[in-house]
């Protein structure tokens, strides 16, 4: 106990264990323990030092974080009832093996309202035996399981894909063991990571080909460092509100500064590559809203079954098929092993190129069993749900003007239909009228319309989570084809880091829904314009800056402004909210 952290001190019975307790600061962690428990250190670890719960229990322990100290006080009251023979009415089920205080103490903390974590031990020991052989057969297990083989083993996600698994995570475990025997923090890992791929961007960026060598293995290593910073948490359970929010946003922050060095290296070597760099961060992060809209949608629906779920899980039971689907859907580990690889041997444009080709089949994959699950199942959609995929719309002052006021039509399908309608409408006029043409407005004008009538009514029906994804090609495509088209200097970069802000705002949407928090403050929302007064704001600087570089200052500005809005309101929210973490177990594409 006190190699993990805890005071110990030893209680007769129970109402000393009170008066003890009660002596205890209240912003601090306590524990019970059975002074009979034998088990592994790292079972106790698992039990009561995981800062993600509030309550958590293994048998012979129980553990109660700040927030969960009055529940184990009004349990300590009723000591009688919950030693006793007897269980509280409505409590669930002892196991038999925890017929202990600790154990009947978390079972009156959860009758009474508190959940109790009981965490996961596999082959791990832990058990309270009341006589001699039980001990002795205790002891014998405990010394027939290597503990920290476990750990390590624990450590790394049970789902990765293949390229992390194989030639990843077998030796990036023990760089996180050498990381938590040397006191370094999994943020600082993952700051590391960043810098090193931040390193890697800026070795790209000299266009040659030592550079671009350098710039593949200074990648892999930081994606090393991504899987280690992880393995780090999970190996001495240091989860962070700070960690999550870090983990998820870095790794978007490592692949565009990477995409916008390789386009500037590029560029020494004169081959404009801007617009496919802005198209691969398109294309991935609308890859990523179709599945996180998705599994909103879907998480908690009743009925949650379909034939191509039955068949998906089928494959499941067969190991090559599992690799294999796993590989094509291009998952961060082979994404970035590829890009690595061919900066290292090829060009900049090919490696757009790849990235491109590989990254729009894996969507057309990934969508098309998304579509048929959705199309073949019969699930009914919470108001969670449609709450959730309202926030992923990310609906400005226009289009929830014209929800509130506008008609609301009715049909299944009508949300995904009237997006797209307004999505293709705004992409064609996009692409066949000239640039700094008035028709673009009325473009951006009926697109904003088309988004409010979309999501006048709860997003429930079957296709209903398509509608984020189309919202966010919509205003991502538009803004990339404008700067291509405008032949200005510069405008596609000023179209990238414009891009790249918007997206950040989108992707923080998407962890705080997953953190149980909300999407970001309307007030966020109305500033930056919401997605379709973004789009209209493009429209009209593309029609009335048509001079030279005019655009691109405009484009820049606006850039800069989204950037500085979001940035602040999201590091403020994440660093002194007391949000719960994210912990990102997989990325989804």
């Amino acid at each position: 106990m006190r190699s993990l952290g805890f005071d110990v001190q030893v209680a007769a019975d129970v109402t000393e264990a009170a008066r003890l307790l009660s002596a205890v600061p209240a912003d601090r962690r306590v524990a019970l323990v059975d002074p009979r428990f034998v088990g592994h250190v790292h079972a106790l670890r698992l039990g009561l030092t995981d800062p993600r719960f509030p309550a958590a229990t293994v048998p012979g322990a129980l553990t109660a974080q700040p927030e969960a100290r009055p529940a184990l006080v009004r349990a300590l009251d009723t000591t009688a009832e919950a030693v006793g023979a007897g269980v509280p009415t409505g409590a669930p089920a002892v196991p038999v093996t925890d017929r202990t205080v600790p154990g009947r103490l978390a079972v009156t903390m959860d009758a009474g309202g508190t959940p109790v974590q009981r965490p996961e031990l596999g082959s791990l020991v832990a058990a309270v035996p009341t006589d001699a052989p039980a001990r002795a057969e205790a002891e014998s297990a405990r010394a027939s399981v290597d503990d920290e083989a476990v750990r390590l083993r624990s450590a790394v996600k049970a789902h990765d894909g293949f390229f992390t698994t194989f030639f990843i995570s077998p030796y990036s475990r023990y760089i996180a063991r050498w990381c938590a025997r040397r006191g370094l923090t999994p943020n600082q890992v993952t700051t590391a990571s960043l810098l090193t791929a931040l390193i890697a961007a800026g070795s790209a960026a000299t266009g040659t080909r030592g550079g671009y060598v350098a710039a593949g293995l200074l990648l892999l290593f930081s994606f090393v460092l991504d899987c280690t910073d992880g393995q780090l948490a999970r190996y001495s359970l240091q989860y962070s509100t700070m960690g999550a929010w870090l983990d998820a946003t870095f790794d978007r922050a490592k692949e565009y500064a990477y995409y916008a060095g390789l386009a500037l290296g590029a560029a020494r070597g004169g081959d404009d590559v801007w617009a496919l760099a802005l198209g691969a961060m398109v294309l991935q992060a609308c890859r990523h809203v179709i599945d996180f809209s998705f599994n909103e949608a879907n998480h908690d629906a009743v009925a949650n079954s379909s034939p191509t779920a039955a068949l998906s899980d089928r494959l499941d039971s067969v190991g090559w098929t599992v690799w294999v689907r796993r590989m094509i859907v291009l998952p961060i580990g082979e994404r970035w092993a590829m890009i690595a690889v061919l900066t290292a041997v090829t060009t900049p444009r090919i490696v757009f190129y790849a990235l491109l080709i590989g990254c729009a089949f894996a969507a057309c994959y990934t969508t098309a069993g998304r579509l048929l699950r959705s199309l073949t199942r019969k699930a009914e959609r919470t108001d969670r749900a449609a709450l959730a995929l309202a926030e992923l719309a990310d609906s400005g002052p226009v289009a929830q003007f014209v929800a509130a006021h506008g008609p609301r039509i009715p049909g299944a399908w009508s949300a995904p239909v009237i997006a797209l309608v307004g999505a293709g409408a705004l992409i064609a006029a996009a692409l066949q009228q000239p640039f700094g043409s008035k028709q673009m407005i009325f473009a951006a004008v009926f697109y904003a319309i088309c988004s409010g009538v979309a999501v006048a009514r709860p997003l429930k029906g079957a296709l209903d989570w398509l509608v984020p994804p189309i919202f966010r090609a919509a205003e991502y495509c538009t803004v990339l084809i404008l700067a291509a088209r405008s032949d200005v200097p510069g405008a596609l970069p000023a179209a990238f880091g414009l891009v790249s802000a918007v997206a950040y705002h989108h992707y923080d949407t998407v962890y705080r829904i997953r953190g149980g928090t909300g999407a970001p403050p309307q007030w966020l929302v109305r500033t930056i314009g919401g997605h379709e007064g973004r789009t209209l704001v493009v429209a009209v600087l593309a029609a009335v800056f048509t001079q030279h570089s005019a655009f691109t200052v405009a484009l820049t500005t606006l850039a800069v402004a989204v950037a500085l809005v979001v940035l602040v309101e999201s590091i403020r929210f994440w660093v002194s909210s007391g949000a719960p973490a994210v912990h990102d177990e997989g990325e989804p594409a």
